[in-house]
């Protein structure tokens, strides 16, 4: 059907790009150590993006079968669409070689029948019965799935991808008197051995352990060490002032490149290229190739991430950052994010620690302040870890990365983020 709406489109006097899916999946729910819900879904469809004098136009179709009158009508819709656009169309990439990303697919999540994949929820839930903890209830999911992509443009881009994933997620509730929560989630490319659905489970037990027997600390203002849960919210909003359309459309810090933003030892890398990356990729939304992107070296900002349009818009290159569904237009988006090692040993750190924050929606990315729920930190004192929770932890985005004190040595990996634990100065109220 690709190849008829190509030929469709070549008769038109416009320019044009298509991106399409195919993909299925399993996913399954666990809810008070049972098996609750199973689901298969299945998903396909087209988006088609028309440059016309200057304005673009952008409609998706869902499904790959369709008549050619079905096909032939949907061009048409997207060409009148163009034709009364508000949004600025400046070109679409031209072919480019990408690279080759490895461990993006396992076959045997490809292959793995419905009803095994089945079993081994059930084997999870059976888990969980056998390691719960008296007045704990345990709940979670686990969700295999693989996907096609494509994208082909009147440039002469034509690429494909195969990718396969699988998620596992736990979360305990711990009930005596008060109430405390532990969760745990985790995605890969590749299909994971039982011993990591227990390690799930083991992890949200230990979390709703800590955070039943938390209080609120008292007030504290100095060095505090995150670990890279809670650090993924404070860089989370110092990467929005990276972003092409915010730098554009000056909703960003910054307005051009090399400015000093954080402590010296702070290196942070966008990398579509890293094996097995959750969020890796071979080429972007638009067709430009994946890159490895250095955002920031040093505490330097080196680069900004880009999608074509706003690369075009800066007069600079784009760094492979389109991301997108076929039933949206491409927008700017990270791949995975790495934070270089440094070289502090943070593992036996006494003194504050914060490991779980949420509310990072409602920070400024444009000030950097941000107040954050702490969801479960705790106080280590020769050897002796008292946990804390609901506190809030209140700064600014940028100077905590200027304050930074140390880096650690070893990076955990929380979905695409790749991070050490770091030390700076904030305050917990």
């Amino acid at each position: 059907m690709v190849d008829e709406l190509i030929g469709i489109l070549e008769r038109e006097n416009v320019e044009w790009e298509l991106y399409w899916e195919l993909g299925r999946g399993g996913s399954f729910r666990i809810e008070r150590e049972r098996l609750d819900r199973s689901q298969r879904k299945f998903h396909s469809g087209i988006g088609l993006r028309i440059g016309y004098r200057g304005r673009l136009g952008f409609s998706y179709i869902t499904g790959l079968n369709h008549d050619r009158k079905t096909l032939e009508g949907f061009v048409k819709r997207t060409i009148k669409l163009a034709r009364v656009s508000e949004v600025p169309f400046v070109g679409f990439p031209s072919p480019s070689k990408v690279p080759r990303v490895e461990k993006l697919y396992d076959r045997r999540i490809d292959e793995i029948p419905f009803e095994e994949a089945h079993s081994l929820a059930e084997e999870f839930a059976s888990r969980m019965r056998e390691l719960k903890e008296e007045s704990t209830t345990l709940s979670g999911s686990m969700a295999l799935a693989v996907s096609t992509y494509g994208i082909a443009n009147s440039n002469g881009v034509w690429l494909e991808a195969k990718g396969t994933g699988m998620s596992v997620s736990a979360y305990a509730v711990k009930k005596d008197g008060k109430t405390g929560s532990g969760s745990y989630y985790q995605a890969y490319r590749s299909l994971q051995p039982f011993e990591e659905l227990e390690t799930a489970i083991i992890s949200a037990i230990e979390e709703a352990r800590l955070s039943h027997s938390a209080g609120k600390m008292e007030p504290h203002s100095g060095e505090i060490l995150l670990e890279p849960e809670a650090f993924r919210a404070v860089l989370g909003i110092f990467l929005e002032n990276l972003s092409g359309d915010s730098v554009y459309h000056g909703r960003s810090r910054f307005s051009r490149l090399g400015e000093e933003v954080a402590s010296e030892g702070l290196t942070v890398v966008d990398d579509a290229t890293v094996p097995g990356g959750v969020g890796s990729f071979p080429f972007d939304g638009e067709g430009n190739p994946g890159e490895r992107t250095v955002l920031v070296e040093d505490g330097i900002t080196r680069s900004f991430l880009l999608d074509e349009t706003y690369a075009r818009f800066l007069n600079l290159r784009s760094t492979g950052n389109a991301v997108r569904d076929f039933r949206t237009t491409p927008h700017i988006g990270t791949s995975n994010v790495l934070v270089a090692p440094g070289d502090e040993n943070l593992a036996d750190f006494n003194g504050i620690v914060v490991r779980k924050v949420f509310g990072e929606h409602t920070a400024n990315p444009v000030s950097g302040d941000f107040s954050l729920t702490v969801e479960l930190g705790y106080v280590v004192k020769d050897g002796e870890v008292v946990p804390f929770r609901d506190n809030m932890l209140v700064g600014n985005a940028f100077q905590f990365l200027r304050s930074l004190r140390g880096i650690g040595r070893k990076i955990a990996r929380k979905g695409s983020f790749y991070s050490p634990r770091v030390l700076g100065i904030a305050r917990l109220v």
